[in-house]
């Protein structure tokens, strides 16, 4: 398979998500992994919605993170119709994003969607990496990078508070 054939299905239910789900476009792409992006309703398009679930891993989609608000019902249809890991983003909407939360996390036993924190689809991104990173050492060693580089950046925080302490 191409380096640069997608890898990760970012899924909306509405293209008023993009300000949120761009996010995890742009994590995918700091670790040059390639994704697809579209805007498939559950509601409006579900026979599209399914169809796009159940072919996803015949073309080579690994992951596939799907973002919806309110009634939330995209990821948990969309991992109806597949085995592929689904990740849940709940998109702030009404109730800041609870409804969404809880609509997305509360699914029926057989039918799991992983789910980040409300309006997290770089954090989305993130797990779709990790578990990319299981096969794929490249992707693994940019994670181990990035862990490093956020521990280095805690460090240098405590170090700069510990002196203003010490300094009065």
């Amino acid at each position: 398979m191409s380096r640069d054939a997608p890898r990760v299905g970012i899924l909306m239910g509405s293209d008023s998500d993009w300000p949120v789900m761009e996010k995890a476009l742009e994590t995918l792409r700091r670790f040059d992994v390639a994704a697809e992006v579209r805007v498939l309703s559950a509601h409006r398009q579900p026979v599209e919605t399914a169809d796009y679930a159940a072919t996803a891993a015949g073309r080579g989609i690994e992951v596939l993170i799907a973002g919806a608000g309110l009634a939330a019902h995209l990821p948990g249809v969309i991992a109806a119709k597949t085995i592929l890991p689904v990740i849940g983003v709940p998109i702030a909407a009404k109730l800041e994003g609870l409804d969404a939360l809880l609509s997305i996390v509360q699914m029926p036993p057989g039918v799991p969607v992983a789910t980040v924190g409300v309006g997290r689809a770089e954090n989305a991104a993130l797990l779709a990496l990790q578990i990319l990173a299981r096969g794929d050492d490249s992707v693994a060693a940019k994670l181990h990078e990035e862990k490093a580089a956020m521990a280095e950046k805690g460090s240098r925080a405590d170090q700069a508070l510990q002196r203003r302490i010490a300094d009065g």
